[in-house]
């Protein structure tokens, strides 16, 4: 059993409003906000009804967001990609401005961010939360030129779609091969949910066709509730190898479409290659990213440890033992904003609990969850032990059910509350 209910995780998602904007007493912050996703969408409206009369700025590029959460299920036609685009032009805060262009460069001294279309704004606090990009080249042969060939589909969106065609195209009776990356990357259980919708995919469409997971890792989130629901809905359409296994891919070649692992080369009608990440550049060009490609943060404040006045949300961030997910990033944009307008307005921060909520479907109509509860309490993250926990082994097809009608609520609601 779970300690934390899904529905006082849900009802958390609103925790902010329950902050008077009356507390922030400084009216004339400049705060800037990169990135327009889960996270950096939250952190910009919150700060907005947090500080009514400071000036909020939202750098995207972008004039609509496409979600990576649920669209494993336009790969298994059971949703649409436009399901998944989301406006970010509305927006109903006097207070919060939105730029669309591209943060080139920031100078941390100066406290700019300067701008694609040569403009450049001043800040005195910028949030971060440009998600990530990926490490061409961690795997040999595969670098920005080899996606058309083999898609990572890992940023939703034009490769969402072109895996979902190669799928479409593949003669029943083909082969599908998968690479799974070694942590850390955006989403834990991301490749195993997409592993089993496009089994389903398979199953129910070209039922001689096969998927082949080949792994960089020995074991991943909700492993054991995956491995049942493949042994029971796709026993004869999904093979997983581990590392152990000689699952690790080292190599590809998009004009062969081979990949190789250190004693065998797979052949592959379908190659969906999901690469090694770090996070996005800006993160470099600011200086917020060590030498492991993510940002190190004050667990309480979100600040950046090699960088002041700099935050960083969402997957970018070192914030483990919590994962890299949609659920994450929104919370951690809505305790963020509460931060920095504390300490804009000469409040000292304070700790928090978080919480993340992590849904994987295993079939158009299945899903399976893990909880987990987190504290920051000295600045750095700890998981609670004793809170949240993970769906029920053995669940019947009613509650796996459920769990996918409560998944497409939290889509919902989480949406609703990032882009309006």
């Amino acid at each position: 059993m779970m300690d934390l209910s899904r529905r006082s995780l849900l009802l958390g998602l609103g925790a902010s409003s329950f902050v008077a904007p009356a507390a922030f007493a400084r009216t004339d912050a400049r705060i800037v906000v990169v990135g327009a996703g889960f996270g950096g969408a939250t952190a910009a409206r919150t700060l907005a009804h947090l500080m009514p009369s400071a000036r909020v700025s939202l750098i995207d590029p972008a004039e609509s967001y496409v979600s990576c959460p649920f669209s494993n299920l336009v790969l298994s036609g059971d949703r649409s990609l436009t399901q998944q685009t989301f406006s970010l032009v509305p927006n109903r805060f006097p207070s919060l401005r939105r730029i669309m262009a591209r943060a080139v460069s920031i100078d941390s001294v100066a406290r700019t961010v300067s701008l694609s279309d040569s403009g450049a704004l001043s800040y005195d606090r910028l949030i971060l939360s440009p998600g990530v990009d990926m490490r061409w080249g961690a795997i040999d042969g595969y670098d920005a030129d080899a996606v058309d060939a083999m898609p990572h589909a890992w940023k939703a969106g034009p490769q969402t779609r072109r895996l979902r065609a190669k799928l479409d195209a593949m003669d029943n009776g083909g082969t599908v091969v998968m690479s799974a990356p070694p942590a850390p990357y955006r989403c834990p259980p991301g490749p195993y949910e997409r592993a089993s919708l496009i089994a389903h995919y398979l199953k129910t469409r070209k039922p001689r066709s096969k998927l082949i997971v080949l792994d960089a890792k020995n074991s991943f989130s909700k492993m054991g509730l995956f491995r049942e629901a493949w042994a029971e809905h796709y026993p004869d359409h999904l093979e997983w190898r581990s590392a152990f296994d000689d699952g690790r891919v080292s190599r590809v070649d998009p004009d062969a479409m081979t990949l190789e692992t250190d004693f065998e080369t797979h052949r592959a009608d379908v190659a969906n290659v999901i690469p090694p990440q770090k996070a996005a550049a800006i993160a470099d060009v600011a200086g917020v990213a060590d030498q492991t490609g993510w940002c190190p943060i004050d667990a309480v404040t979100f600040e950046s440890t090699l960088q002041p006045n700099i935050h960083v949300i969402g997957d970018a961030a070192i914030a483990a033992p919590m994962p890299k997910s949609a659920f994450s990033a929104n919370l951690q944009g809505k305790v963020c904003a509460i931060q920095v307008a504390r300490l804009l307005s000469g409040l000292a921060p304070e700790p928090t609990r978080l919480v993340n909520t992590c849904y994987s479907y295993t079939a158009p109509d299945e899903a399976i969850s893990i909880v987990g509860a987190y504290s920051n309490e000295g600045g750095t993250f700890q998981q609670i032990e004793g809170a949240g926990g993970v769906s029920p082994s053995g669940a019947d097809d009613a509650v796996r059910q459920a769990e996918a009608a409560q998944a497409a609520d939290w889509f919902s609601a989480v949406t609703k509350e990032s882009f309006g």
